[in-house]
């Protein structure tokens, strides 16, 4: 018997007790004997429902990422920052990382299902001395990634709204705050989806799946049959750009990564939602590699289709709609219906990937309040009977991405804002979580069981995890330009700060006193 640290041992006559009223527990409450196995060993009481099954969490992680979409959507900053050769490789280069990265998170995944993800691993996985502290550090990372996360893909999709309006209105001259108000629409829309589809968001997932790869070729191949010729192949994987003003080429193609990494991060919110899931110490890993996969191999596609047809790069990217696809759209089918069709795939999947993100950032919100890691915790932590939903993370979600919102009137980039500080709080948790199970491995220390193991291939994927994702965390928060005007600068590395620094001040106030890391509550296991 292999024992892991914990300080919440139970006698056996608990376990047979616990045992006992698992075999008599409601299946889709509960999931299977393993779920039940997993969930007492980690010392949880099972609150929520296990709707999901391998294949709608498969298409909720698909959904969530977008990949395709986002390369799409985010190409602007990566085309200015590298050029079509620069996004190419640099797409493939950050691919590599992630799927190590994911492989890595997978398998962390397998040992310990939990809905609280990096910062139960950290708990777990971490020395000692230090599981307290980085656990708590890791669980604020999360919450806040995922929080931002809400509002920018919101801020996407009314970015794609407008460039519509302004597609099929060229007099139309947008506002500020008119793109705010679409945010605050498109959320609110999202966050009934959450509160009143709880139960059939499975079916919508693999609905909404299904869309995302009718979507896929409903605008790959107008875009191959009717677009321009393209240059040369070598020009288009060959040709960088530095228009930003770096005077290197390599670090302008590096400051670029923000464009795939957008499209790229976000795997992990499977594991958010574990707790839903049936089986999910073995559905977990195969949709987060499956998804990571797949999505990545339809992005390649895409970018390499769009580099292919962009034609003049300043035309494209100075293109009266704000939004470079929408005008290769227009420039390949020469027809506003026909590039407001295709522009209309891309407004519902931005949704659709608006309405998992609400229901990943809720859950992840409520684990960590489980375990007494923010302000009002009992408040977070509780699950309302009626719904079965962590209903007061679920509204306070929805209002902090709302306030969020308010940013873009008074800042033009606030999406890149968002963006950064999302991915830089996302990447932050990934390295640290990483880390500790790659210090394990370094002291020879045992793993948990798990159904997916990187066996010997572990420690070298591991430790090439650790250093891609902190040299992608560094990137995340490099500004559009050298010299930026205090408008245009990228403050996500000042707010990233503040919101770290307040979580530690807490922490030294409070959160030392109450939260004690979830591994204080997992238990001995065989």
């Amino acid at each position: 018997m292999t024992e892991f640290k914990s300080t919440a041992e139970t006698d056996s006559s608990e376990v047979q007790n616990e045992a006992a009223t698992n075999a008599n527990s409601d299946y889709p409450v509960t999931g299977t004997a393993m779920d039940r196995k997993d969930m007492w060993r980690m010392g949880k009481t099972q609150e929520l429902r296990r709707n999901f099954r391998s294949l709608s969490i498969f298409a909720f992680t698909m959904v969530l990422v977008a990949t395709w979409e986002a390369q799409f959507n985010v190409s602007m900053f990566g085309l200015i920052n590298g050029g079509t050769g620069g996004l190419i490789w640099v797409y493939i280069g950050t691919f590599t990382g992630i799927f190590c990265a994911m492989l890595s998170m997978a398998e962390m995944a397998s040992m310990a299902p939990t809905s609280g993800g990096q910062y139960h691993w950290v708990s777990e996985f971490a020395p000692r001395s230090a599981q307290k502290f980085l656990s708590y550090l890791v669980g604020w990372l999360s919450v806040l990634g995922w929080q931002v996360g809400n509002v920018a893909i919101a801020f996407l999709a009314s970015q794609q709204i407008q460039g519509l309006v302004i597609l099929n209105n060229p007099s139309y001259e947008p506002q500020r705050w008119h793109l705010t108000m679409t945010v605050i629409a498109i959320l609110t829309l999202c966050q009934s989806m959450n509160m009143f589809f709880y139960r059939a968001l499975p079916i919508l997932e693999l609905v909404a799946l299904v869309l995302h790869t009718a979507g896929f070729f409903a605008i790959l191949i107008p875009l191959w049959v009717t677009g321009p010729k393209p240059p040369s192949t070598y020009d288009v994987f060959f040709t960088f750009t530095d228009g930003g003003g770096w005077d290197n080429t390599g670090l302008s193609c590096l400051v670029g990564m923000l464009s795939p990494l957008f499209g790229l991060v976000g795997t992990d919110s499977a594991t958010h939602m574990s707790e839903e899931l049936r089986n999910a110490g073995k559905s977990l890993p195969r949709a987060m590699i499956a998804s990571t996969l797949v999505n990545g191999a339809m992005g390649l596609v895409m970018i390499v289709t769009f580099c292919m047809l962009l034609g003049d790069l300043e035309s494209v990217v100075n293109t009266p709609t704000t939004q470079p696809f929408i005008q290769v759209f227009y420039n390949a089918v020469q027809s506003t219906g026909g590039a407001t069709a295709m522009t209309c795939i891309m407004v519902v999947m931005s949704v659709c990937s608006v309405v998992n993100i609400i229901a990943t950032s809720s859950r992840q919100l409520w684990a960590f309040a489980r375990d007494r890691g923010v302000p009002f915790s009992p408040w977070f932590a509780r699950v309302d009977s009626r719904w079965g939903l962590p209903m007061n993370a679920l509204v306070f979600s929805y209002i902090f991405a709302v306030l969020l919102s308010l940013i873009n009137i008074g800042s033009t980039i606030a999406f890149n804002i968002l963006s950064s500080i999302g991915i830089g709080a996302l990447m932050s948790s990934y390295v640290i979580s990483i880390g500790c199970v790659t210090l394990k491995r370094l002291r020879n220390e045992p793993l948990l069981p798990r159904s997916f193991d990187l066996g010997r291939a572990g420690l070298p994927i591991n430790i090439f995890s650790v250093l891609f994702v902190f040299f992608a965390f560094i990137m995340t928060f490099f500004p559009p330009t050298p010299n930026p005007t205090p408008e245009a600068m990228n403050w996500s590395c000042l707010m990233y700060g503040v919101i770290v620094i307040f979580s530690l001040v807490y922490y030294l106030v409070r959160g030392r006193y109450t939260y004690v890391g979830p591994v204080a509550y997992v238990r001995a296991t065989a």
